[in-house]
C-alpha cells in the first residue's frame, strides 16, 4: 500500500498571506491555522479551477519558523520547527523524501517556489488551505 500523499504547509507563507491582523501573534495565528489543518488528514482537498483533488487521508505537515516555533502538533498535523528558514526546512524535508512519494507543498514563495523545481513536488497556493477552524 502506497504511503499518503505528504502535504506540507509553509506557515509562514500562508499565515502572511491575508492581512486580519496576524503580526500581532504569529503564534496563535500559526496556532489556528494548525487547528483548521486538522480535518484535512481525513478530508484531503478539494479541486480547483487548476488542480485537481487530493483525497484524503493525507499526511499534513506545518512547517513553522520564528515567534511560531513553539507551536505544538495536534492529531492530524505533524509540526516540524525549523531550526533556521521555513524554506529551508521545507526543501530538507521533501528533498528526504522517496522520489516515489507523492508530495504536496503549500505556499506562494516565489523563491522557494523555484527551489523545489528540482523536485518534482506539486505546489497549491497560500489560499488552498482553510485557515479557520
Amino acid at each position: 500500500m502506497d504511503p499518503p500523499v505528504l502535504l506540507v504547509v509553509d506557515a509562514a507563507n500562508v499565515v502572511g498571506s491575508v492581512p486580519d491582523g496576524w503580526w500581532r501573534d504569529r503564534a496563535g495565528a500559526t496556532a489556528r491555522l494548525r487547528d483548521a489543518l486538522a480535518p484535512v488528514a481525513d478530508t484531503g482537498l478539494p479541486a480547483t479551477a487548476t488542480e485537481r483533488a487530493i483525497p484524503g487521508p493525507v499526511e499534513v505537515v506545518l512547517v513553522v519558523e520564528g515567534q511560531a516555533r513553539d507551536v505544538p502538533a495536534i492529531p492530524g498535523v505533524r509540526v516540524v520547527a525549523a531550526p533556521g528558514s521555513g524554506d529551508d526546512a521545507i526543501v530538507d524535508l521533501v528533498a528526504s523524501l522517496d522520489p516515489r512519494r507523492e508530495a504536496v507543498v503549500v505556499t506562494a514563495d516565489r523563491g522557494l517556489l523555484d527551489r523545489l523545481d528540482a523536485y518534482g513536488v506539486r505546489v497549491r497556493g497560500a489560499r488552498a488551505v482553510p485557515r479557520r477552524p
